[in-house]
């Protein structure tokens, strides 16, 4: 486990078997970046631009300041977009799945021997997240090939050696599975998977061998339970049930068929990431011999791991990085105008009667989530007199598959609905005015502020979008060849089929609606929101005379590190507090920290 410390200055290699922190000199880690399980390297896309195209290296974490070289993973081959990134139990053998033009492949190498690298699968439709078995024997994908062009996966079970698939376990064209993870003894080729028949999250162990399978079922529990890890010696699984946005933690015993409530204090337990190299950011999970491991995060408290054989006592074994005094936001149900129910979270400054105004953020994926966790830009807002809030859309996870998939052919449409619901909330119960309310986010939720301020235009004062999709039909050629797969699904057809659509869904297309400024934090090298869409929405706001200010960054879809969030959180205090002064956005100095790499008039 790697730790990075609030002023991003220095990084830690965390042991679990010691539980010693080691410093280590590399220049960054990001949610892609992962460590071998001997400790010996940091897995990462080579990417200098941050464009998420590259080639997968193993930098040498002991000699990364001497004279360590990077090894590239998969010589030879074209650049690629990683979709997922495995390291067997030998420290050795790694599997990347990746996406090129070519279409989707996981390809096993090794790093004491890269040029050995072969494909042991390949299709030219979606296929994630790659895992070896424990004699890194199999490989387990999430695959779509049983039904093209439709995000629920299936769990393909591949021979290593032969390449040949050995299972699929599907529960039809509505029921997504997949893997979690591997059984941890040689010779045994079980898999913890996460099953969706019911329309909820269960989990079940599955033999690809045999074909037995075990349904955790739980019919007494409402809403996901989410399958984090499994001891498979001791027949445990640790399991998490999302109730309305809040964590709570069960295992299950395989031998006695028994699953018991965990106690623990409240925050969150993991927290998912289905777009990206890895499921899960972080999560709890067993040790090598069975204790128990939950990494907690809260709003108010950065990360922390907690370790416990059982029973209610648990000792801290990794214990948070200390941090100003900050707030814990609170849980509350939105209904939306179609009866939706969508989950946000608020939190409000100490001095009420000093408030500036309020900040709604929406999160980017959309297949992504806001959890109990300490974020630091929250706190920020909060601790500098702003109400903030954060809003869990539909299309967000952990809710279950039909929330999940609500916006699915309807892209900016139903959500929309549930971003004016909450702020008819916030300003039913006195916390937000439109006069003083802003709305931000990142990639999908920059997508959603734009539409926001266009389709809710009296609203809001103001919207930041960093990284935001904002016109659908002139991003499509220059995105990377993994995203147009998913958005052909998630829009509901190709744009040469259905153009009305793809217009449908572009925020450029309503830039006459707009009443309130907009900045745009766009980076050069983006390739799943790119640079040149941007370019195109902020010289059409100027034609229809709005209040528009792009800066660009130099990167790809994330701002450069703990730094860049710095940066953006400051330029963000500029502008909303020109805003509250009746200042237009567009008149002031450019930003120095700033360039054009495109001007508007070569859009």
């Amino acid at each position: 486990m790697i730790t990075q410390d609030l002023e991003g200055l220095s990084m830690s290699l965390w042991s679990g078997v010691t539980r010693v922190l080691t410093p280590v000199e590399f220049p960054q880690v990001t949610y892609a970046s992962a460590v071998t399980t001997d400790g010996a390297y940091i897995i990462d896309l080579y990417d200098p631009t941050g464009s998420e195209v590259g080639n997968l290296h193993a930098f040498p974490i002991s000699a990364w300041a001497s004279d360590g070289d990077p090894l590239d993973l998969t010589p030879g081959r074209l650049p690629y977009t990683v979709r997922g990134v495995d390291c067997a139990l030998d420290g050795r053998t790694i599997l990347v799945t990746l996406a090129d033009e070519a279409g989707f492949s996981a390809v096993l190498t090794k790093v004491d021997d890269p040029e050995s690298q072969r494909v042991i699968f390949h299709s030219e439709h979606e296929a994630w997240s790659g895992m070896l078995s424990a004699d890194a024997r199999y490989a387990a994908l999430e695959t779509t090939s049983h039904n093209p062009g439709v995000r629920r996966f299936a769990v393909t079970v591949v021979d290593v050696g032969t390449t040949e698939i050995v299972a699929t376990l599907s529960d039809g064209p509505f029921g997504p599975v997949r893997p979690v993870r591997f059984a941890q003894q040689s010779g045994d080729a079980r898999i913890l998977v996460s099953t969706e028949a019911s329309g909820f999250a269960r989990p079940a162990v599955w033999d690809p061998i045999s074909g037995e399978r075990i349904d955790i079922s739980m019919p007494a529990v409402q809403g996901d339970v989410i399958a984090l890890d499994w001891h498979s010696a001791s027949g445990r699984l640790l399991m998490v049930h999302v109730n309305d946005g809040v964590h709570e933690v069960y295992e299950h015993d395989l031998n006695s068929g028994e699953t018991v409530r965990i106690a623990h204090p409240a925050g969150s337990f993991f927290e998912p990431d289905t777009g990206s190299e890895f499921p899960v950011i972080w999560s709890s999970y067993y040790a090598p011999d069975g204790t128990r491991r939950l990494v907690r995060g809260r709003w108010n408290v950065p990360l922390e791991i907690l370790e416990s054989t059982g029973g209610l006592e648990s000792t801290v074994v990794l214990a948070p990085k200390p941090v100003p005094p900050a707030a814990v936001l609170t849980s509350h149900l939105v209904t939306s105008s179609d009866q939706t129910r969508v989950q946000m979270w608020v939190g409000v400054p100490a001095d009420p009667t000093a408030r500036k105004g309020t900040i709604l953020e929406v999160h980017g994926g959309p297949n992504l989530v806001a959890i109990d966790r300490y974020d630091a830009t929250a706190q920020a807002w909060i601790d500098d007199g702003w109400v903030y809030a954060s809003l869990n859309y539909r299309g967000s996870v952990t809710f279950g598959r039909e929330f999940r998939e609500k916006y699915w052919g309807r892209v900016g449409q139903g959500e929309i609905d549930d971003v004016s619901a909450a702020v008819d909330w916030l300003v039913q119960h006195d916390l937000a005015a439109s006069e003083s309310l802003f709305i931000t986010g990142a990639s999908y939720g920059g997508f959603l502020t734009l539409m926001a301020l266009a389709k809710l235009p009296d609203r809001f004062a103001g919207g930041l979008a960093h990284v935001a999709l904002a016109d659908w039909v002139s991003a499509y050629e220059q995105m990377s060849p993994p995203i147009k797969v998913a958005w052909r699904g998630f829009i509901g057809d190709s744009y040469e089929n259905d153009p009305q659509r793809w217009h449908d869904a572009s925020p450029i297309s309503y830039v006459h609606e707009l009443r309130a400024p907009v900045w745009l934090n766009q980076g050069e090298y983006d390739t799943r929101t790119p640079p040149e869409q941007a370019a195109r929405y902020a010289q059409a706001v100027r034609a229809h005379g709005g209040d528009v200010v792009l800066d660009w960054f130099a990167g790809g879809h994330m701002p450069g590190g703990l730094a860049g969030m710095a940066h953006d959180y400051a330029r963000m205090q500029e502008l909303t507090g020109r805003a509250l002064h009746g200042e237009r956005w567009d008149s002031q100095a450019i930003d120095p920290m700033m360039h054009d790499p495109m001007p508007d008039d070569s859009a």
